[in-house]
């Protein structure tokens, strides 16, 4: 974020908390295979560096953790480490820029993947509010150990996650620079 922090700031980071807490409880509610949760914190981020997605990301896990789904407190270090990293990622490269796509949801995919994967296996044996905890259970059915299996469906789930989320944030980043100055 910049050093002056303005009210049109102020509300963009609100309206992408709106945004992580609408599309978190889309997911949590349609028992989604994927989480929806971190649109707003990539859009902070791309706006406003690592410290508008910080705020973003730890506010929205506050928020739905108090309100909705109390595992969002659990992970906002995920929420944390994809604020840090896309902010920095952002910084070298346009949020607009869609041939990235596939490569940059990797490099934020990863560190958000790991700590997910270690939260939900020694917090909650593989077992959270998502849908995602359906897909653990088979391949664990299967005969995969339960780490295993969380690491198999995190890695899935975050990146697909976040393809959608660096998409989502490539046309909403374009269509808001066309019309709003930010001060």
């Amino acid at each position: 974020m910049t050093k002056h922090v303005s009210a049109q700031k102020i509300a963009l980071i609100a309206l992408f908390i709106v945004i992580n807490i609408v599309g978190g409880h889309l997911a949590l509610y349609a028992r989604l295979p994927i989480y929806l949760d971190t649109i707003g914190t990539l859009l902070g981020s791309a706006f406003f560096g690592p410290i508008g997605g910080l705020f973003t990301g730890i506010l929205t896990a506050l928020i739905n953790g108090t309100t909705g789904d109390l595992f969002s407190i659990y992970f906002m270090p995920s929420q944390i480490a994809t604020a840090l990293v896309s902010g920095f990622v952002y910084k070298k490269i346009k949020p607009t820029d869609f041939k990235n796509i596939w490569w940059v949801a990797l490099v934020i995919s990863i560190p958000a993947t790991i700590i997910s994967t270690i939260i939900t296996v020694i917090l909650f044996h593989g077992i959270t509010s998502s849908g995602s905890s359906m897909i653990v259970q088979v391949l664990h059915g299967f005969g995969l150990s339960q780490s295993i299996s969380v690491f198999l469906v995190q890695v899935g789930t975050d990146y697909l996650d976040r393809v959608i989320g660096v998409y989502v944030v490539a046309i909403v980043y374009r269509t808001l620079l066309s019309r709003i100055k930010l001060v």
